[in-house]
Order: structure tokens, then sequence, then C-alpha cells
């Protein structure tokens, strides 16, 4: 789902765009939750285009930024994740959840970064905030997945909207 939705934007973006630019005609974050009861972790994936947050990490951290070729891996994890942990938080049943940072990989035209929460048993609600680029385009949106037991529930979150929840 998460890469035809990827493949969509990017023929769009390609008809758009003029022949040394790709421009997409949609600013849109993906990001996935899945709840694995047999290990008691969340598993979660955020996919980015890739053009996007490396200008809003440029901005943020004012630093170079290049995920696709850095020439330090370790300083780009760093803005990585601190970027999308302040701006991604999940709480299960009103409990703040701690996410750790697994690493991040090119993926098509986006960044898709990868966290790991332990520890977290069956639960009725998660709430979640997720506001990741909504600072560099106002027309910026989230699209959430997340399943649990076996059941997906899906959102959209469009700026300035940030918070959602869902009840299992």
């Amino acid at each position: 789902m998460v890469s035809i939705l990827f493949k969509w934007l990017m023929i769009g973006g390609l008809i758009s765009g003029s022949p040394k630019t790709t421009v997409h005609p949609i600013f849109v974050s993906v990001t996935e939750i899945e709840h694995n009861i047999k290990e008691k972790t969340l598993e979660i994936s955020c996919k980015i285009f890739t053009d996007d947050f490396e200008k809003t990490l440029r901005q943020a951290y004012k630093t170079p930024v290049d995920l696709l070729q850095p020439k330090d891996k370790n300083a780009m994890n760093k803005l990585v994740t601190d970027y999308v942990q302040k701006h991604l938080q999940i709480k299960i049943d009103g409990k703040n959840i701690a996410l750790q940072f697994i690493g991040y990989e090119q993926q098509e035209e986006g960044i898709v970064s990868f966290y790991q929460a332990a520890d977290i048993n069956p639960f009725k609600k998660m709430e979640i905030t997720d506001n990741i680029l909504f600072e560099y385009k106002k027309e910026q949106m989230s699209i959430l997945h997340v399943t649990v037991s076996g059941k997906r529930q899906s959102t959209k979150l469009v700026n300035p909207e940030d918070k959602t929840s869902f009840v299992f």
C-alpha cells in the first residue's frame, strides 16, 4: 500500500515537474505501526519523501544533510532519530512510549526510518501525535496505519491537525 502510494505520487511529480527537477504534487508522510504481541513490541516505520525530509532537517538543525550518500552515517542517524522522535509521539493507555531507533534506508523516492518500543502488552487505546514536516509545508499530511491483533485501522492527519487515537 505504502509503495503504491509513493509510486502514484512520483508519477504525478514526474509529469508536473521540469526535466531537471522532480516535484511531487502533495506532501505526505506514511507511518506504519504494528503491535507484535508475541515479542511484546511496537514496530514502527516512517516513510518521508527524501527531498522534503532533507530540506526540513537542514532548516531544523542548521547543518548540511545528505541522507542518501552521507559522509557521516552516525550524524545522519542522529538527525533522523531526533527529528522523528520530536514529531511522532505515541501513548498506550495514557502512558508515553519510548521509541528506540533501529535505522533508516532509502526506498524508492523516500527515506524509511525504523523504530521499536519494548514491553508493550495488549492494550485498549493508542494516542498518536504526528506532525512530521508540518513546519515545512502547510499542505503536509500524515497517513497512519495501525495494526493490532491482525486488525488494521488507518487515518489521515492534515496540517495543522496532528492528533488522533485508535481504540482496539
